[in-house]
């Protein structure tokens, strides 16, 4: 800075301030307010929310949020009980806290048993093999897709045909109603707004979960649909295909979004939790992939010597396979090969002492819990006990249905097993069981407790 002579700083000059005529002041306010249809009792109660958001630190808007969130919890406990238990509200936070972490594991698997043959019911409906099914989140009705061409909505409760979507192979090209491949891929929105479905005709299409109208078509898939998954409490879809790309959807605006490559090969299934994560089974690559979308990488996985046809994440660290060479396999997320391979998880003695390994067609896994289930061409779904941290898998019973294995779900209650079956492969036609049915298998799953609590009663 320059100094006047003395060694002293000039003083700064003021600055200069326009000055507005207050005549054309007062035209200039009168007209905003005209514009705005604001009075003067609304610009006051504006002027004291605009006050009370500045004042509000980051601090008491974390603090706020929670002090919402914990009432919420309360009101929940107040419509079962009328006094909130504290120790559960504390529980359900520390649940939330290991669920967002992929840390949570509900013990269950040890708490259930087999179930009777006899009680297991059979939804009639698709002329071909059943290959893809899903639940609404209220566990109310399952929809099925099949090599017909054809979309069914079945009641679970009384098991009752709802809708049918039917094949529209020979509907006008530029017009589709319905599917003109088969249907190999399902998956509902956690809102239970929305049904996707996407198959051989490269097509991902949007259904009203209520009356099951077509919505949308997204076209851009050049092979056919195999995997779709919804990202939790969101409608962001996640699509697979065999043209080895990974597209996301947005459903709130209907539009497309992205495209992610990175397999070498057809992509065989996807799935995905809460976070903005997706996992896929890259088919004979012999990969799984981890896909971080908001860091736009992937975690590339190796283990099987064989096809990876199938998988599903348990938590947010840790997901199950299946694959061709007949191995049902446990991930990590934080390790580049499976914790434990079951190997032969589905092998087959014949009379003749040869051993057979049936491919594993379809895995399922009930979240955040240590249970998890497999099915392949023999016949069976066997139900597997995770150990704790997930380092080990160990058989604790099977369920027969005849035929192909070719989808499982877990209700969200946990209260029992939907199952895909059919006399085909759901990819192909290599092998036909001729005794199987192509229909929908619905398996309760008992708990020891409630199996106990039951015949306790019943004396």
């Amino acid at each position: 800075k320059r100094n006047n002579g003395k060694g002293q700083a000039p003083e700064k000059s003021a600055k200069r301030k326009r000055v507005v005529p207050q005549k054309k002041r007062d035209v200039v306010d009168e007209e905003l307010d005209e514009e705005s249809g604001l009075s003067s009792a609304d610009d006051d109660q504006l002027d004291v929310a605009v006050d009370d958001s500045d004042d509000e630190t980051p601090q008491d808007k974390r603090v706020r949020l929670a002090k919402e969130y914990l009432a919420k919890l309360e009101a929940k406990d107040r419509e079962r009980d009328e006094n909130p238990d504290h120790d559960a509200i504390a529980h359900r936070l520390h649940e939330d806290v290991l669920e967002q972490s992929g840390k949570l594991q509900r013990k269950l698997a040890a708490q259930y048993q087999a179930p009777d043959t006899d009680s297991v019911r059979f939804f009639r409906g698709h002329d071909l093999s059943v290959t893809c099914v899903a639940l609404t989140p209220d566990d109310r009705y399952v929809f099925s897709g099949g090599k017909d061409c054809s979309i069914y909505k079945f009641d679970v409760a009384s098991g009752h045909k709802v809708a049918c979507i039917r094949s529209d192979r020979h509907g006008v090209a530029d017009n589709p109603k319905g599917h003109r491949g088969h249907v190999l891929a399902l998956a509902v929105s956690s809102s239970g707004k929305y049904l996707a479905s996407g198959g051989h005709d490269n097509h991902v299409m949007i259904w009203n979960v209520v009356d099951c109208q077509l919505v949308k078509i997204f076209k851009g898939h050049k092979k056919a649909v195999s995997g779709l998954a919804f990202r939790r409490n969101t409608h962001q879809l996640f699509s697979a295909s065999f043209d080895r790309s990974v597209k996301v959807w947005n459903l709130d605006e209907m539009a497309y979004v992205e495209t992610l490559y990175g397999h070498q090969d057809a992509i065989m299934a996807i799935d995905s939790l809460t976070r903005e994560r997706a996992f896929t089974a890259g088919g004979s690559d012999g990969s799984v992939r981890l896909w971080k979308i908001p860091e736009e990488s992937q975690l590339l996985f190796h283990g099987h010597t064989s096809s990876i046809d199938c998988c599903k994440m348990i938590n947010e660290q840790y997901a199950v396979a299946g694959s061709q060479d007949g191995g049902v396999s446990l991930w990590n997320f934080l390790k580049k090969k499976p914790v434990f391979i079951a190997r032969d998880a589905h092998k087959i003695e014949t009379e003749s002492g040869h051993t057979q390994r049936p491919w594993i067609s379809a895995v399922a896994a009930l979240q955040n819990s240590d249970l998890v289930v497999s099915g392949a061409m023999d016949g069976k779904i066997k139900f597997w006990k995770c150990s704790e941290h997930f380092m080990r898998m160990e058989e604790i019973f099977s369920v027969p249905v005849a035929g192909v294995v070719n989808s499982l779900a877990f209700s969200s209650s946990g209260d029992f097993l939907i199952a895909g079956v059919g006399q085909e492969h759901r990819l192909g036609r290599w092998w036909t069981v001729k005794k199987a049915k192509n229909r929908v298998a619905v398996i309760p799953l008992i708990r020891q407790q409630a199996a106990t609590a039951s015949a306790a009663a019943s004396r």
